[in-house]
Protein backbone atom coordinates (compact mmCIF):
# COMPACT_ATOMS: atom_id res chain seq x y z
CA UNK A 1 0.00 0.00 0.00
CA UNK A 2 1.36 3.41 -0.93
CA UNK A 3 1.50 6.36 1.45
CA UNK A 4 -0.94 8.34 -0.69
CA UNK A 5 -3.50 5.52 -0.58
CA UNK A 6 -3.12 5.26 3.18
CA UNK A 7 -3.56 9.03 3.58
CA UNK A 8 -6.63 8.94 1.34
CA UNK A 9 -8.14 6.21 3.51
CA UNK A 10 -7.32 8.01 6.76
CA UNK A 11 -8.28 11.59 5.81
CA UNK A 12 -12.07 11.30 6.29
CA UNK A 13 -11.60 9.49 9.60
CA UNK A 14 -9.29 12.24 10.83
CA UNK A 15 -12.02 14.80 10.12
CA UNK A 16 -14.52 12.69 12.04
CA UNK A 17 -12.07 12.39 14.95
CA UNK A 18 -11.51 16.15 14.92
CA UNK A 19 -15.26 16.69 14.95
CA UNK A 20 -15.64 14.52 18.03
CA UNK A 21 -12.48 15.86 19.67
CA UNK A 22 -13.70 19.46 19.59
CA UNK A 23 -16.28 18.49 22.20
CA UNK A 24 -13.38 18.16 24.63
CA UNK A 25 -12.91 21.92 24.22
CA UNK A 26 -16.58 22.32 25.12
CA UNK A 27 -16.28 20.20 28.25
CA UNK A 28 -13.11 22.02 29.33
CA UNK A 29 -14.58 25.44 28.45
CA UNK A 30 -11.55 26.27 26.31
CA UNK A 31 -10.79 27.34 22.75
CA UNK A 32 -13.96 29.43 22.60
CA UNK A 33 -14.62 32.58 20.64
CA UNK A 34 -15.16 36.12 21.82
CA UNK A 35 -17.81 37.33 24.22
CA UNK A 36 -21.42 37.41 23.00
CA UNK A 37 -24.81 37.86 24.61
CA UNK A 38 -27.05 35.03 25.72
CA UNK A 39 -29.61 36.33 23.22
CA UNK A 40 -27.11 35.85 20.40
CA UNK A 41 -26.58 32.23 21.40
CA UNK A 42 -30.35 31.73 21.56
CA UNK A 43 -30.67 33.02 17.98
CA UNK A 44 -28.45 30.10 16.93
CA UNK A 45 -31.11 27.71 18.30
CA UNK A 46 -28.52 25.98 20.45
CA UNK A 47 -29.62 23.52 23.11
CA UNK A 48 -29.68 24.94 26.62
CA UNK A 49 -26.77 22.77 27.78
CA UNK A 50 -24.48 24.36 25.17
CA UNK A 51 -25.62 27.87 26.03
CA UNK A 52 -25.00 27.26 29.72
CA UNK A 53 -21.57 25.73 29.13
CA UNK A 54 -20.62 28.80 27.10
CA UNK A 55 -21.28 30.89 30.22
CA UNK A 56 -17.80 31.14 31.70
CA UNK A 57 -17.46 33.26 34.83
CA UNK A 58 -20.65 35.16 33.99
CA UNK A 59 -19.77 35.89 30.34
CA UNK A 60 -21.17 34.06 27.32
CA UNK A 61 -18.80 33.16 24.49
CA UNK A 62 -19.00 32.09 20.85
CA UNK A 63 -19.12 28.28 20.71
CA UNK A 64 -16.27 28.10 18.19
CA UNK A 65 -15.75 24.46 19.19
CA UNK A 66 -19.21 23.77 17.75
CA UNK A 67 -18.48 25.62 14.52
CA UNK A 68 -15.31 23.61 14.00
CA UNK A 69 -16.99 20.36 15.03
CA UNK A 70 -19.78 20.88 12.51
CA UNK A 71 -17.31 22.02 9.82
CA UNK A 72 -15.25 18.87 10.33
CA UNK A 73 -18.36 16.65 10.32
CA UNK A 74 -19.53 18.24 7.08
CA UNK A 75 -16.04 17.72 5.63
CA UNK A 76 -16.11 14.06 6.67
CA UNK A 77 -19.40 13.54 4.85
CA UNK A 78 -18.17 15.44 1.80
CA UNK A 79 -14.90 13.47 1.56
CA UNK A 80 -16.75 10.16 1.86
CA UNK A 81 -19.08 11.20 -0.96
CA UNK A 82 -16.25 12.53 -3.15
CA UNK A 83 -13.98 9.53 -2.72
CA UNK A 84 -16.79 7.17 -3.66
CA UNK A 85 -17.47 8.97 -6.96
CA UNK A 86 -15.82 6.94 -9.69
CA UNK A 87 -13.58 8.93 -12.01
CA UNK A 88 -13.50 12.06 -9.85
CA UNK A 89 -10.41 11.86 -7.63
CA UNK A 90 -6.96 10.43 -8.18
CA UNK A 91 -4.74 8.84 -5.58
CA UNK A 92 -3.65 11.43 -3.02
CA UNK A 93 -6.47 13.83 -3.80
CA UNK A 94 -8.70 12.79 -0.91
CA UNK A 95 -5.89 13.71 1.49
CA UNK A 96 -5.27 16.98 -0.37
CA UNK A 97 -9.00 17.71 -0.24
CA UNK A 98 -8.86 17.19 3.52
CA UNK A 99 -6.07 19.75 3.85
CA UNK A 100 -7.95 22.23 1.65
CA UNK A 101 -11.24 21.76 3.52
CA UNK A 102 -9.89 21.81 7.05
CA UNK A 103 -7.45 24.68 6.59
CA UNK A 104 -10.11 26.83 4.90
CA UNK A 105 -12.54 26.40 7.78
CA UNK A 106 -9.87 26.65 10.44
CA UNK A 107 -8.68 29.99 9.01
CA UNK A 108 -12.06 31.60 9.70
CA UNK A 109 -12.88 29.80 12.94
CA UNK A 110 -9.46 30.66 14.37
CA UNK A 111 -10.30 34.32 13.76
CA UNK A 112 -13.04 34.04 16.39
CA UNK A 113 -10.90 32.54 19.12
CA UNK A 114 -9.50 34.50 22.02
CA UNK A 115 -6.61 32.23 23.04
CA UNK A 116 -4.51 32.33 19.87
CA UNK A 117 -0.79 32.90 19.46
CA UNK A 118 -0.04 35.91 17.29
CA UNK A 119 2.62 36.82 14.75
CA UNK A 120 3.19 40.32 16.12
CA UNK A 121 -0.09 42.20 15.80
CA UNK A 122 -0.65 41.06 12.24
CA UNK A 123 -2.14 37.58 12.19
CA UNK A 124 -2.71 34.54 14.34
CA UNK A 125 -0.14 31.76 13.92
CA UNK A 126 -2.89 29.20 13.22
CA UNK A 127 -4.42 31.42 10.56
CA UNK A 128 -1.06 31.84 8.84
CA UNK A 129 -0.47 28.09 8.94
CA UNK A 130 -3.98 27.46 7.59
CA UNK A 131 -3.39 29.92 4.76
CA UNK A 132 -0.05 28.31 3.84
CA UNK A 133 -1.56 24.80 3.93
CA UNK A 134 -4.62 25.87 1.93
CA UNK A 135 -2.58 27.49 -0.85
CA UNK A 136 0.02 24.69 -0.87
CA UNK A 137 -2.61 21.94 -1.14
CA UNK A 138 -4.39 23.71 -4.01
CA UNK A 139 -1.11 24.26 -5.85
CA UNK A 140 -0.10 20.63 -5.32
CA UNK A 141 -3.50 19.44 -6.57
CA UNK A 142 -3.20 21.61 -9.70
CA UNK A 143 0.41 20.50 -10.24
CA UNK A 144 -0.49 16.82 -9.94
CA UNK A 145 -3.40 17.19 -12.36
CA UNK A 146 -1.37 19.17 -14.89
CA UNK A 147 1.96 17.33 -14.77
CA UNK A 148 0.72 13.81 -14.07
CA UNK A 149 -2.48 13.50 -16.12
CA UNK A 150 -1.96 9.77 -16.57
CA UNK A 151 -2.36 9.00 -12.86
CA UNK A 152 -5.42 6.78 -12.63
CA UNK A 153 -8.69 7.86 -11.11
CA UNK A 154 -10.17 5.76 -8.38
CA UNK A 155 -12.41 3.24 -10.08
CA UNK A 156 -13.87 1.67 -6.96
CA UNK A 157 -14.42 2.54 -3.33
CA UNK A 158 -11.26 2.85 -1.28
CA UNK A 159 -10.76 -0.11 0.98
CA UNK A 160 -7.97 -2.08 2.50
CA UNK A 161 -7.73 -5.40 0.75
CA UNK A 162 -5.14 -7.96 -0.15
CA UNK A 163 -4.61 -8.59 -3.83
Amino acid sequence: MTLTLLLDILAPSVLLAQSIGRWGNFINQEAHGGAVSRQFLETLYLPEFIIEQMNINGTYYHPSFLYESLWSLLGFILLIILRNQKGLLRRGEVALSYVIWYSFGRFFIEGMRTDSLWIGDIMRVSQMLSLVLFISAILLLVYRRRDYPSKPFYSENLKLSKK
